[in-house]
């Protein structure tokens, strides 16, 4: 180790490395520099774009302290972990700053709101097997939220994970096998087995919860989930060093409530933007929020909807409220805007990383409930007549009206207490308005006079040495100080205490000057700690109402959710549909929710109707051709059904849906690299997945299965599963194929139907009218779409003389052409050639 290595300042550091661990990267505050040193500087510098350089023989490179967000962001992007080592204590001359490590950032618990998708939950999860159960909870840091649920297998908690898209995934060290089984994720973390012991894990959640028991929760039994929530909190608390204060509730997940959609599914329907995804999504298509907190709580509903007819037919209730008032909706709308993301900020202010501008957002947003909940209250309207009563006092809408709670006090109180334009730093002075604190305001009329005077100094000794370039300084070693230059140093007077030679002169310091920088300081310092102490209990007076914040901030996002569904059904002209326990998927004149928003101008979306029910259609089998609208008109009927589970009204003229347990889909081709499956493989994967998962209840959406593979292999495998669909599992079941030969089940089975993609052929170009009818299709138009694809015309004629000859039961001959020989070829060898293409060649199948 170099000599610098045994300095103070690095032994400082080295002391406080070694509490890290190694993949942790140690920020060291240094004056107005995050430092790195060692093997951190070498792993953070190409990330970071920055030089690394070697002082005394360690390798160490830095970044600006005011501009740390941005690099932090880039390694927390990268995976890496960031410790921050912070000054502690002020720089006195002679002494070493005292250093702590104030917190450790990672990409599941970044609270820094520039560097969040507003959007988006920002999730830290974790996993754990117990006995044949696995066990997830997961907690948004920024928000607070906390939730547990358990899952029978490995495929369904994947399933969750692929909705939850967690930033960043714990696992036991002990359990590697369980992340394997999950797909490996990249931001997967092992962590130490021991903060999963069942006995630990219960006693870190009963302490912080300030409870006897989990019970209360709704955690009986569910071992695997509290051994990971335990493992979270421990990991937030102890290994990170964050405050959890702010996390005062836990919810357990009932996973029989919700429709269960597997990841593949959720890939083939397009349900939200994954990151770096496709922008055109149902998400996109619905979210015409006001808040980040409505947009996170949609997302959420989207990934997550609902079986429970009494809770959808409220929220239908309040949709349809807001589209029988369309003013009161647009003043809803309104008032939203104006309310800031109250979820994140109430938490930075929790976790003591939030400032006066946090206090201010949240005194801005609180102000607007009262007026949103005398909007919302059953009164007479402007006109004299009263709201629509039946919609608007159910216990639904009374339900998120009581939890919009009035702080109005508390909103007076910051707006009295916090200046117009707060710093960012809540240590540096100027947080408070003038007037609010007397003595604050002496402080700071004594240190403003104070520098007043020390410009008043500096023009008098100007003018008594009569050296124009003299200047009075501050910094934080020396305090106040006279610089002289070089040139000027022999007409200093002779009561000038010289106090430091520099490069480009002298400084100096008189009696009086000092005296004055001892009020001036004593001032300032004086005024800032009174500041912080002052910004720390008004902090608190605010986090004593954390709770109600909380509530209030869940209810403007249901509010936020509901108006923004509302505003979609209000500008698309979408029908409310009629949800019942059948099993029974009526629609009439159905459009595509994403495609109908979407398309160019002129155009206009082909509305179709889907009739399934249980006894004379619960399977339909679709024919016709590529392009013709097959796959749209599938992922229509899943994104309808899907939509009116949450509780949104539909694109529709009018719709009759029997609530569905799972919605299953196996549409488009792909194959997984990673884990060495062809395409076919993972066609099959997903199709098992479907026979074996799939009840009467479910909605199984099947796109040309069975392609993969030879003609008789597909064609049998895809009847396989009709069959089997049908007689054994009873599903809802949308089937298009390619196989004209499986439309003969429909004469011997009941409930299958058969469907065609209307096409209208035109001097020999085919027109797609995307109308489904019924029927199955005459043929599959292959020539002619490839024709549109822009095959070569003598390829077009070639199929067509092959397709005749095998219609005929043929095989197809190769075309007889004369073999082009070149001219420097012996005209013995051209002979030999022309009369073995005359012969003709091997056929098609030789």
């Amino acid at each position: 180790m170099s000599d610098a290595a045994t300095t103070p300042m690095m032994k400082q550091y080295l002391a406080m490395r070694r509490e890290l661990p190694e993949d942790v990267l140690l920020f060291f505050r240094l004056g107005d520099f995050y430092e790195l040193f060692f093997e951190d500087a070498k792993t953070a510098s190409p990330i970071l774009n920055v030089a690394l350089t070697k002082r005394n023989g360690v390798p160490m490179c830095g970044v600006p302290h005011h501009s740390s967000q941005g690099y932090i962001a880039k390694l927390i992007k990268a995976g890496k972990r960031v410790a921050i080592g912070e000054q502690t204590s002020d720089p006195v001359p002679g002494k070493i700053v005292e250093r702590a490590i104030s917190q450790i950032l990672s990409a599941g618990t970044v609270n820094d709101l520039n560097l969040l998708d507003a959007s988006r939950p920002n999730y830290l999860a974790a996993v754990f097997r117990e006995g044949k159960k696995f066990g997830l909870a997961c907690v948004d840091h920024t928000t607070g939220e906390f939730e547990v649920a358990e899952f029978k297998d490995a495929i369904e908690l994947a399933d969750e994970l692929e909705r939850l898209q967690p930033s960043e995934l714990l696992y036991s060290d002990e359990q590697r096998d369980v992340i394997e089984a999950l797909g490996s994720p990249v931001a997967a973390l092992a962590v130490e087995g021991y903060l999963y012991l069942l006995d630990q894990a219960e006693h870190s959640l009963t302490q912080h919860f300030k409870v006897q028991s989990l019970d209360g929760f709704g955690c009986q039994g569910l071992r695997a989930s509290i051994c990971a929530a335990g493992a979270i909190l421990q990991y937030l608390q102890f290994q990170l060093r964050r405050s959890v204060e702010h996390i005062q509730r836990l919810r357990v997940a009932q996973i029989s409530e919700v429709v269960l959609i597997d990841a593949a599914s959720q890939s083939h329907l397009e349900l939200v933007n994954a990151r770096g995804g496709n922008q055109h999504t149902l998400l996109s298509a619905l979210d015409r929020t006001c808040t980040s907190m409505g947009a996170r709580k949609l997302r959420h509903w989207v990934l997550h909807p609902l079986r429970d007819l009494d809770v959808l037919t409220q929220r239908q209730d309040m949709v349809s409220a807001f589209l029988d008032e369309p003013i009161l909706l647009g003043q809803l709308r309104t008032l939203l805007k104006e309310i800031r993301d109250l979820e994140r900020t109430s938490s930075r202010l929790s976790q003591g990383s939030g400032n006066g501008r946090d206090l201010q957002a949240l005194a801005v947003s609180l102000e607007v409930v009262p007026a949103l909940k005398t909007l919302l209250d059953v009164a007479p309207h402007s006109d004299g007549v009263a709201g629509d009563a039946s919609a608007r006092s159910s216990p639904h809408w009374n339900g998120v009206v009581r939890h919009l709670h009035d702080l109005t006090p508390l909103c007076q109180e910051i707006q009295r207490a916090i200046a117009d334009e707060p710093p960012m730093q809540i240590k540096e002075g100027g947080v408070f308005r003038e007037g609010y604190l007397p003595e604050l305001d002496e402080l700071r009329n004594a240190s403003s006079l104070g520098r007043q005077w020390i410009a008043d100094l500096q023009n008098r000794e100007i003018e008594r040495t009569g050296i124009k370039s003299l200047k009075i300084k501050y910094n934080a070693v020396f305090g106040y100080f006279i610089e002289i230059t070089k040139a000027n140093v022999g007409s200093v007077p002779t009561d000038y205490h010289r106090k430091q030679t520099t490069v480009n002169g002298e400084r100096y310091i008189t009696d009086e000057l000092k005296r004055m920088e001892d009020k001036i300081l004593g001032a300032e310092e004086r005024s800032k700690a009174l500041e912080y102490e002052e910004f720390v209990a008004l902090r608190g007076r605010v986090l004593e109402h954390l709770a109600r914040i909380q509530e209030t901030a869940e209810a403007i996002a249901i509010l936020d959710s509901l108006g923004s569904l509302a505003e979609t059904a209000r500008l698309f002209n979408y029908t409310r549909p009629v949800l019942n326990e059948t099993r029974n998927l009526f629609i009439r004149d159905g459009r595509h929710p994403v495609l109908d928003q979407n398309l160019a101008s002129g155009e206009r979306f082909v509305p179709n109707d889907i009739t399934l029910e249980p006894e004379e259609s619960r399977l339909i089998l679709i024919t016709g051709p590529n392009m013709a609208g097959k796959s749209t008109y599938l992922r229509m009927t899943a994104l309808l059904t899907l939509m009116a589970q949450i509780g949104s009204f539909l694109p529709v003229a009018s719709a009759e849906i029997g609530l569905v347990d799972r919605i299953f889909t196996r549409i488009g081709a792909s194959d997984d690299i990673a884990r060495g499956q062809s395409t076919f493989m993972v066609e099959m994967n997903e199709t098992a997945l479907i026979l074996n998962n799939a009840t009467e209840r479910s909605l199984v959406i099947l796109d040309e299965i069975g392609r993969g593979t030879s003609t008789f292999d597909g064609l049998s495998i895809a009847w396989s599963v009709a069959e089997h669909l049908h007689d054994k599992v009873g599903a809802r079941t949308l089937f298009a194929t390619h196989y004209h030969e499986i439309t003969a089940l429909a004469q011997s089975r009941n409930a299958v139907k058969n469907y065609n993609v209307a096409v209208k052929e035109w001097n020999q170009q085919i027109i797609f009218l995307h109308k489904i009818l019924p029927g199955s299709a005459e043929k599959s138009y292959g020539i002619q779409v490839a024709r549109l694809a822009g095959l070569p015309e003598n390829v077009i004629d070639r199929a067509k003389e092959v397709l005749q000859q095998l219609e005929s039961g043929h095989q197809p001959a190769e075309s007889v052409k004369e073999v082009p020989v070149p001219t420097s070829v012996p005209s013995k060898a051209r002979k030999k050639a022309k009369s073995e293409a005359d012969a003709g060649q091997m056929d098609l199948f030789g």
